[in-house]
């Protein structure tokens, strides 16, 4: 593993030095492939490393450890964020510079808010309430944050194939881990105590801090970008999981994120065979 040495930067907007090479995520054009996982934990990469038949690039700058190499037929790079929107951003803005159109999928963990989601099951997000404030800066308040529908049939493929729990449907995103998740710490004040209860009445499924600012930036620079994540808490009754099932969990959301985009892959090649623009239904993998 190597950390690359930024030297020389260039300017104070688009922070890079004279090779390119971005100022936080130590990466320049050709170190990342267009096939992106995202994760949050810097160790995550670590765990799935064995997935890899071949290994271009592996730098680690900050938080953000970013494998580059061969998996299968495919040619992807999976890159730790840290933790919150503020770093998702960071991320985006950065693989713009260096990227043509990726697709990216964010395999992360969740808090479950509806009683009848396990800790260790899979969900995949459709779109996120942006309770952040970190996309505010870029687009009006009422903009929807919505996965790219075809990221999310892949991703419904790879999860029925390795035959895993999951659930499909709303995510909301914060800001934080505690105040703005609304979860009732002794001794601190929270304004919005009930928070968690009122998402679930509208049927959201899992709380996260990432997905909206990911959803709302990949929709401005026309990525093709999706969500799964590991079920690590449920918020209803108060349960969080084990040490074993999570890290199986890890596994398997990473593993899934990386299937899809295999089958995103060949859903690309079937429409170009049949010079078509969008995935229908009547097309077969």
């Amino acid at each position: 593993m190597s950390r690359k040495n930024i030297k020389n930067i260039t300017g104070a907007n688009i922070v890079k030095d004279e090779e390119g090479r971005q100022y936080h995520i130590g990466l320049a054009r050709g170190d990342l492939a267009e096939n992106i996982v995202l994760v949050g934990d810097p160790a995550r990469p670590d765990k799935i490393k064995e997935l890899f038949s071949e290994i271009y690039v592996e730098t680690y700058v900050r938080e953000f450890h970013t494998i580059t190499g061969r998996i299968e037929e495919l040619d992807i790079s999976v890159m730790s964020t840290g933790i919150g929107p503020g770093n998702i951003e960071i991320c985006l803005i950065e693989i713009m510079q260096i990227c043509k159109t990726p697709n990216i999928i964010r395999a992360g963990s969740c808090g479950g808010l509806q009683p009848f989601i396990n800790v260790g099951d899979l969900i995949i997000s459709t779109g996120s309430v942006r309770l952040e404030d970190t996309s505010k800066y870029y687009i009006p308040e009422g903009y929807p944050a919505i996965a790219n529908y075809e990221v999310i049939l892949a991703l419904v493929e790879a999860a029925e194939k390795k035959a895993l729990p999951y659930h499909i449907g709303l995510s909301a995103s914060a800001s934080g881990f505690y105040g703005a998740q609304g979860r009732k710490i002794p001794g601190v004040p929270m304004r919005k105590p009930n928070l968690s209860e009122e998402l679930a009445k509208v049927q959201v499924l899992n709380l996260e801090m990432e997905a909206s600012t990911l959803f709302n930036l990949a929709q401005i620079l026309q990525f093709k970008v999706g969500m799964v994540c590991a079920v690590f808490a449920n918020r209803t009754n108060n349960q969080f999981i084990p040490n074993d099932l999570k890290h199986q969990s890890e596994v398997y959301c990473v593993e899934t994120a990386i299937n899809a985009l295999e089958i995103l892959q060949q859903m690309d090649q079937i429409k170009r065979n049949n010079k078509l623009n969008h995935w229908l239904p009547s097309l077969k993998i």
